[in-house]
């Protein structure tokens, strides 16, 4: 199914009993993330919340927790099971080369299903039901204090639209935004994310137009801060000039959720938005800047970085469960905010697990299950468990067919996007069921020689990773809990598991209320 706008997603929440009207009034400050945080925590991951009285922003409701259940992630995408997304993935990436007229005829279909994922750009829509100029403060909106660390307030659920200054497509990326004041806020794309190379692009392009050499071009933006937040550059290197953004909050749940799924920087997330919902996103232009936003988003904020401006932002408390530090990073100027009659301000937390990040995530990892097959065709099932936040712990079950096999899908997942962060890997057989972190530790403490089959590399790791050696560059370790072969130097015999046979526990079964046990 396919929800126009933020509205129907609530009416939906609404009519399915996913959803709790919240009439008391609440702070935005700390309060909305106290109450969402045990909400968010308790058996299954506790329903949507909508705050319809916010203390000091009477007719602006606030949306939270919305995707913060397996149920309500898959009502978000219109599917009975995440698996059913996977299987359309598969399908198309299982299409062959046609060989002659007759497989080029049985195509059609399928290419004329595709062209239903593409945006559409409109006229206008609901977004710009009300165009305000420089009569609008950022703090109109209830953006929250999460946490009492926080360096101030944050816009926590934006979808970032940002074009490449080369190829022109556009990218839909989430990244908090630490309101400074009226009309600035911090904007926080990590060195690795999609955002921040356009905007390295951008000041390569204003570089070479100001003069700058090729080498000085690549000491201006390559230099980074503390954290790998901003780019800095040699005193006097940086170029001057801007780069527009556009900001949309209160989109439809399969655009909110495109935003966060590291995608292809090739494939644009209106695209995968489109293919999730099965209908194309429509968009219209914005009116201070060359970009296009969700026609029916509930917020637009359009406006600008400078090439040449760096502020402090953070800390802030994070989904690893603590404090991401202070550091430097790009600033959002504000030139021009739309939005729908009496809008709602969609937003989430982030903290220590679980959180409505954690369902997202385990989304993730299913949708994308095929795509890592691809690359790697070995590959049976993944768990991101969500107690390491996702990027710090991968376990990894494999069909292995030759010496060396695990060694070689740790390096694999390594080299691949995003799945570069992953901290830890864990390989195991086919016949693990890795969803089950109980027989997964059982093998690893059991299968594994430590000295033989633990691996350390050295590479890229998250921003946030407070443990790292240094800003975004650390260690990482892959754990190869497979059974050994005697073509990998395993001489000794491997025994067999403990198991039960089945001629026993069918008899079993059948005497057990007999017993009376239960």
């Amino acid at each position: 199914m396919a929800y126009q706008d933020l509205r129907e997603w609530i009416s939906a929440l609404d009519r399915t009993g996913e959803l709790r009207r919240i009439r008391a009034e609440v702070d935005p400050i700390l309060e909305i993330t106290e109450i969402t945080d045990r909400v968010s925590k308790s058996s299954g991951g506790g329903p949507a919340l909508l705050f319809e009285n916010v203390k000091g922003y009477r007719g602006w409701p606030v949306l939270i927790n919305q995707f913060g259940s397996a149920r309500r992630m898959q009502l978000a995408l219109g599917v009975d099971s995440l698996d059913e997304i996977a299987a359309r993935i598969h399908q198309f990436l299982d299409v062959k080369s046609p060989a002659g007229l007759l497989d080029k005829i049985k195509m059609l279909p399928m290419l004329a299903e595709m062209g239903k994922f593409f945006p559409k750009t409109v006229s206008s829509g609901p977004c710009k039901e009300v165009i305000r100029g420089n009569d609008f403060d950022l703090l109109h909106m209830p953006v929250l204090q999460c946490w009492p660390q926080d360096a101030g307030r944050f816009i926590t659920l934006p979808c970032v639209i940002t074009r490449d200054p080369k190829t022109g497509k556009r990218n839909v990326g989430m990244y908090r935004m630490q309101v400074y004041d009226a009309r600035t806020a911090g904007m926080h794309w990590q060195r690795q994310k999609v955002a921040a190379e356009h905007y390295r692009d951008a000041m390569r392009a204003a570089a070479s137009n100001a003069g700058v050499s090729p080498a000085g071009s690549t000491a201006a933006v390559d230099v980074m801060a503390r954290s790998g937040g901003g780019a800095i550059e040699p005193e006097g290197e940086r170029p001057r000039g801007k780069m527009e953004v556009a900001v949309a909050i209160g989109t439809e749940p399969a655009l909110t959720f495109a935003a966060v799924i590291p995608a292809p920087p090739d494939v644009e997330e209106f695209m995968i938005a489109g293919f999730l919902r099965q209908k194309p996103v429509e968009l219209v232009k914005c009116e201070t800047v060359d970009l296009e936003v969700p026609a029916t988003a509930e917020i637009v904020l359009e406006g600008y970085v400078n090439l040449d401006e760096l502020r402090s932002e953070g800390p802030f408390g994070d989904h690893t469960g603590f404090y991401s530090l202070e550091d430097l990073y790009p600033v959002f100027h504000v030139t021009c905010v739309t939005h729908r009659d009496k809008p709602i301000y969609a937003t989430t937390i982030v903290g220590k697990p679980p959180m409505e990040d954690a369902w997202m995530g385990k989304a993730i990892e299913r949708i994308f299950l095929p795509l890592m097959r691809v690359t790697l065709p070995e590959i049976v099932d993944v768990n991101l468990p969500v107690e390491a936040v996702f990027h710090n712990l991968m376990i990894v079950s494999i069909r292995k067919s030759y010496p060396g096999q695990a060694r070689k899908v740790m390096n694999g997942i390594w080299a691949m996007g995003q799945a570069m962060f992953t901290k830890c890997i864990v390989v195991v057989d086919e016949d693990c069921d890795v969803q089950d972190v109980r027989e997964v530790v059982l093998r690893v403490a059991n299968h594994i020689d430590p000295e033989r089959d633990i691996q350390f590399t050295l590479g890229p790791v998250d921003s946030l990773d407070h443990s790292a050696r240094l800003p975004n560059f650390g260690s990482k370790m892959g754990i190869d809990a497979t059974r050994k072969w005697p073509t990998e130097g395993f001489t000794r015999p491997w025994p067999d598991q403990i198991r039960m046979d089945e001629a026993t526990k069918r008899r079993v079964d059948a005497m057990w209320k007999k017993l009376g046990i239960e």
